[in-house]
């Protein structure tokens, strides 16, 4: 007979024949405590809060014995790896529906269904065995069991091992560095499937090993890229290292390759008018996006995390998740401030910056909203015929530049740099003044009159 997990997976490609009334409620799912339709509404908390919980259909069938309706186990089929609510809530729709037509046709848990695999185009496959996870664990409650150990040998089989991984550090992880370590880590799983098979334990890796997949990964793409993936894997092995599954993380080891960043120009006063104007007549949302770079000196990443409720308009604060704390306060300039719409009706969980207007909602990570404002200011870059070295970056070396030079006219180089640290929200005066070389805002006087005839 096949399970019901089988016949879930070919029922929404089957056409609906009539079925009698069958004895059971009616398939619902489960979202976390918070209803789909009202999703827009809730604030990023309540929304990571539903996210958090398991979600599934539910489902009863009248118990033959008593007679009474009796809650049956409840279907997640790897519904809750999904990490959106669309994906999600899309996945348990289409159970719940292959469930109902199933129940309509006169599946009875409490009974012989091999009468459906006519009714599915299922007939010849008895004693088929399941051939992915979705169809294993359909009805039955997720155990998280599996083989995870060599037969012979009980070490960690490798790829079990990298999927305990991925779950620890998604709840570590912000979303946008558990975007890029998944992505990496998942490109290092297959590579070690093609070429140390699908049984590698994680004890089967060395130093040699993982600098061979460095260097394939160097040929293919950049020391940057390198030096990205050395440091996933180095987080990964950690894993491994606290897990038991290796006695000590030899990644840490690896040293990384010098590697040139691609560091943007500063933009000439010309180039900065040329394109504000053509941003106030073509893309006037971007262009207040670039003002809080400029200005407020924020990342293009944490102008993306901002909401309107970040905004403390009375005291002159915005409060923004920075590179190094969860939290921090910033000033919120007069020069800023008079370029800000009036947000009054705008919820406070509301981005500040939404896909198509101030004060909105979108729903994506970090990363695709950053991509889609240098996407968009790519296109006024080539109209203006700005070559790659320019980006949304450049703005905030060209106005730390400005600001810098303009201070230390005013006071000695250490008190400049002291009142520009406070600005731009640099940890240390090291940081600070390893990042002004860096964009060439400290330069010398005119020293000309140093050549003059000797005496």
């Amino acid at each position: 007979m096949a399970t019901l997990s089988l016949f879930l997976k070919t029922v929404h490609d089957t056409v609906h024949v009539l079925g009698k009334k069958p004895s059971f409620s009616e398939p619902k799912i489960y979202t976390g405590g918070a209803k789909p339709s009202e999703w827009s509404r809730l604030s990023k908390k309540e929304r990571d809060i539903a996210l958090s919980k398991d979600w599934y259909v539910y489902w009863s069938f009248r118990d033959p014995g008593t007679g009474k309706l009796r809650r049956q186990p409840n279907i997640k089929a790897g519904a809750n790896r999904y990490k959106t609510k669309r994906e999600r809530y899309a996945h348990l729709r289409t159970l719940s529906r292959s469930l109902q037509f199933l129940l309509e046709q006169g599946f009875s848990p409490y009974a012989d269904n091999s009468h459906l695999n006519a009714v599915l185009g299922l007939d010849g496959m008895a004693g088929r065995q399941p051939q992915n996870v979705a169809e294993k664990v359909v009805i039955e409650p997720d155990t998280g069991k599996g083989h995870q150990n060599d037969s012979q040998t009980g070490a960690k089989l490798l790829q079990p091992a990298i999927k305990e991984a991925l779950v620890y550090k998604e709840h570590v992880l912000s979303p946008s560095s558990y975007s890029r370590f998944k992505s990496r880590t998942q490109q290092f799983a297959q590579w070690a499937h093609n070429n140390l098979g699908h049984q590698a334990t994680v004890s089967q890796l060395d130093k040699k090993s993982i600098m061979a997949y460095l260097t394939f990964v160097l040929k293919r793409t950049s020391p940057r890229t390198h030096n990205n993936t050395k440091a996933d894997l180095s987080s990964l092995f950690q894993f491994f290292e606290d897990s038991g599954h290796i006695p000590h993380n030899f990644v840490k080891g690896i040293r990384s390759l010098k590697s040139n960043p691609n560091l943007h120009k500063t933009y000439t006063p010309k180039q900065l008018q040329e394109l504000e104007g053509y941003l106030e007549k073509n893309d006037p949302i971007l262009l207040l996006f670039i003002r809080f770079v400029s200005y407020a000196f924020l990342r293009p990443i944490e102008v993306c995390r901002l909401r309107v409720g970040d905004l403390d308009i009375e005291q002159r604060r915005i409060y923004v998740q920075t590179k190094t704390k969860k939290r921090a306060a910033k000033i919120l300039p007069d020069i800023l401030l008079e370029h800000l719409p009036d947000l009054s009706r705008a919820l406070p969980e509301n981005h500040l910056f939404a896909l198509h207007q101030i004060g909105g909602v979108w729903n994506t990570l970090e990363d695709n909203k950053r991509n889609h404002y240098s996407k968009q200011f790519k296109k006024a870059k080539d109209i203006l015929g700005l070559g790659k070295e320019y980006g949304l970056y450049s703005y905030r070396h060209t106005f730390i530049t400005k600001l810098y030079r303009k201070l230390v006219k005013k006071y000695p180089p250490v008190v400049a740099k002291g009142k520009l640290m406070l600005i731009t929200g640099h940890a240390t005066m090291p940081a600070l003044e390893k990042y002004l070389r860096d964009i060439n805002a400290e330069l010398p006087e005119d020293y000309s009159h140093l050549f003059g005839e000797e005496t």
